[in-house]
């Protein structure tokens, strides 16, 4: 124990009589092992009872990728015992199990041996795993501290541009299905869109912690709303219209509405003005009707919406045959399901990427699919705890859009194959097969880790009103705020927002006082 730490954890004073906070020591995350060792065998049992029902009993491969699955979230747990020990506990053995379970029901289509589940591959889907869950470790590692991604700002923004149009480059643009969102590089196929999701996260928080009293603050009222002055306006309406030119050009109507809906939410957590949630659906709403009314493949994809059951829609090439199939198989499901191996999911075409949900629905029934909600209300909870926590302004949009992010795409996903929403195309994430989503997602899952350590990290911190000899607290607002840290200085107080700033040769005692709110946000 140093001699700035005793037993009880109070303050101490150091050698020049300033008092100081104990140094923490790092917690054991005995919990998140335990989770991960469940998340490991829930997900490892999942395999063994697909096996075991279809062929009666383990062939070789299951021990090899039940010890690399093993071995890899065991990986990811210490890297974040190492270098992120304060993170959140729950949010790596959920995303671990919606993992496994995805992994799992991916094999038991492929093993169905049937033409509709000839594109399931569970191997590479693996591969794609580990991929994602070693990058996820690498970000972790090489990200310090969040606030750094602040100063590539605008330089986000022009990656998530160029992201979303790359589709469109002739030679690498690839059209499948009838949408024109992938590109294909060096035998690999991506969809860029999840990762330009990621960039506009950055962007939009980026901007908005820099702008939102503007956003917030100026215009006028009508009809108890607070209206945006017109050249505020000028943000929202480019990314109005870059949602609508995605879902014109490249005729995908789940990538436009989240990124536009990331947008909305996040002026929402920067300005909590309501009219501008009210502004965004009025303006996403009356773009899309009017492209519905004016290109054929938009209206095509409300008349499947409205009206599946139609014969005619039914028949139709890229009709509503998909969809219906989708919801007799999870009434197949039941209650409890039919039993991992025992159900016809891979009579829905695309069963194991865009409606491995309903695949899920029929073998493991209701139950199993509420569960599965929960896990992934568990890592969006977990991420809207981490933005309440985070004392950045930065930190707090960014988690927050983040979050939201990974609710809107399961509520897009979920509600397009229950026909609660029309059908986007989008890939349930962390469970579809899909090497793009899965790497997206995972980088998703390492920066919420990584903001999560910065917003439960205990500060070591003089403690309020102490004031070091030969030092007076300057109160200037230069070295207050999320750039102030990027600069060198410490994490502010907790209680107070206060900000110690250190000097060559000098002990951090020197108090800045910030100005307005806490957390340094401007």
């Amino acid at each position: 124990m140093s001699a700035l730490e005793n037993v009880h954890g109070a303050p101490v004073e150091d050698e020049r009589g300033a008092t100081v906070a104990p140094r923490q020591r790092r917690p054991l995350r005995i919990a998140e092992l335990f989770l991960l060792c469940v998340a490991l065998t829930a997900g490892v049992g999942a395999f063994a009872l697909v096996h075991l029902s279809l062929d009666g009993a383990l062939p070789g491969s299951f021990w090899a990728q039940s010890l690399s699955l093993a071995a890899l979230a065991l990986g990811a747990h210490i890297v974040v015992r190492l270098r992120a020990p304060w993170a959140d506990q729950t949010i790596l053995p959920a995303v671990v199990l919606l993992n496994g379970l995805g992994l799992a029901m991916i094999q038991r289509i492929q093993l169905s041996g049937t033409p509709g589940a000839e594109g399931a591959n569970a191997a590479r889907n693996m591969q794609w795993s580990a991929l994602g869950i070693i990058l996820a470790c690498l970000v972790i590692w090489f990200l310090k501290d969040h606030r750094l991604l602040r100063r590539y700002t605008y330089t986000a923004m022009i990656v998530g541009l160029v992201l979303v149009a790359l589709p469109l480059v002739p030679g690498i643009g690839q059209r499948i299905n009838g949408a024109q969102i992938w590109i294909h590089v060096g035998g690999l196929s991506l969809q860029p869109a999840e990762f330009a999701k990621i960039a506009f996260a950055v962007f939009f928080a980026g901007y908005l912690v820099a702008n939102r009293d503007t956003l917030a603050l100026a215009g006028k009222k009508v009809l108890g709303l607070q209206l945006p002055r017109l050249r505020d306006l000028g943000p929202i309406l480019i990314v109005w219209g870059a949602s609508l030119a995605v879902l014109v050009f490249q005729r995908d109507l789940g990538t436009s509405l989240l990124f536009f809906g990331l947008f909305v939410a996040m002026l929402y957590l920067a300005t909590e003005r309501f009219s501008w949630v009210l502004i965004g659906l009025l303006m996403f709403g009356g773009g899309a009707f009017a492209a519905a009314q004016a290109f054929p493949h938009v209206g095509a994809r409300i008349d499947v919406w409205l009206h599946a059951f139609d014969p005619e829609i039914y028949n139709r090439r890229g009709g509503s045959g998909q969809v219906v199939s989708g919801l007799f198989g999870m009434a197949n499901g039941g209650l409890f399901g039919t039993g991992w191996g025992e159900g016809y999911p891979y009579l829905v075409p695309f069963s194991f990427s865009d409606f491995i949900y309903t695949s899920l629905g029929e073998e493991i029934g209701l139950t199993g699919l509420l569960a599965v909600l929960l896990l992934y209300l568990i890592v969006v909870e977990r991420g809207l705890r981490t933005a309440l926590g985070v004392r950045d302004g930065f930190g707090k949009l960014l988690a927050g859009g983040l979050a939201f992010v990974v609710a809107l795409q399961l509520f897009v996903v979920v509600g397009g194959v229950t026909r609660l929403i029309p059908l986007t195309g989008l890939t349930l994430p962390f469970m579809a097969q899909g090497g793009s989503s899965l790497l997206a997602n995972w980088i998703i899952v390492a920066l919420l880790l990584r903001i999560s350590d910065s917003a439960r990290r205990p500060s070591a911190l003089p403690v309020r009103g102490q004031v070091g000899p030969g030092r007076k607290a300057t109160g200037t607002r230069e070295e207050d705020g999320d750039d102030a840290y990027a600069r060198g200085g410490h994490e502010p107080d907790v209680e107070t927002g206060a900000r110690v700033v250190s000097r060559p040769g000098t002990t951090p005692t020197e108090i800045v006082r910030p100005h307005g709110d806490q957390g340094g946000d401007r």
